[in-house]
């Protein structure tokens, strides 16, 4: 049975809940993620910034902010202002389908992996479409092994 470890990002990048939004932002950017983990001095989990928080922390475009203004407004809010601290979670040793149950009946894009109170990984939906592309190659590699085996 496959679990949340085989399938997990284990090479994070996550922020301090005391971080300003402006780092989760350029964070967010440089590694092209949508979801950010956030944790505490002592490592623990804490909460969970999406891109769609961000976006709701942000002045409207209509208001005629530019860029300069609006990062000056991210630098002085601190993660912890905007995170959600009420976020499911998954262990490594969770079964694979029940994370791919909660991501789809719950509408989530990602599940924080935490053990001991400690993030170790995350789940994202993402993986789960590189996982299906990879089962779809080795169906169709299985396909055409067949085929040509009713060729001979």
């Amino acid at each position: 049975m496959l679990t949340t470890r085989d399938l997990m990002t284990e090479d994070l990048i996550a922020l301090r809940d005391t971080d300003s939004l402006l780092e989760a932002q350029k964070a967010m950017e440089q590694a092209r993620i949508r979801h950010l983990p956030i944790i505490d001095a002592a490592g623990a989990f804490v909460g969970l910034l999406t891109h769609r928080d961000l976006l709701a922390a942000s002045v409207s475009r209509l208001a005629e902010i530019d860029e300069a203004t609006q990062d000056e407004i991210y630098a002085g809010i601190p993660i912890n202002e905007v995170m959600r601290a009420d976020v499911a979670m998954a262990t490594p040793d969770l079964p694979l389908r029940q994370a791919a149950e909660v991501l789809l009946t719950q509408k989530y894009g990602c599940l924080p992996v935490v053990e001991g109170g400690k993030l170790v990984g995350i789940l994202t939906a993402s993986d789960f479409i590189r996982l299906c592309l990879d089962l779809m190659d080795a169906l169709e590699a299985s396909e055409q092994l067949e085929c040509e085996d009713c060729q001979d």
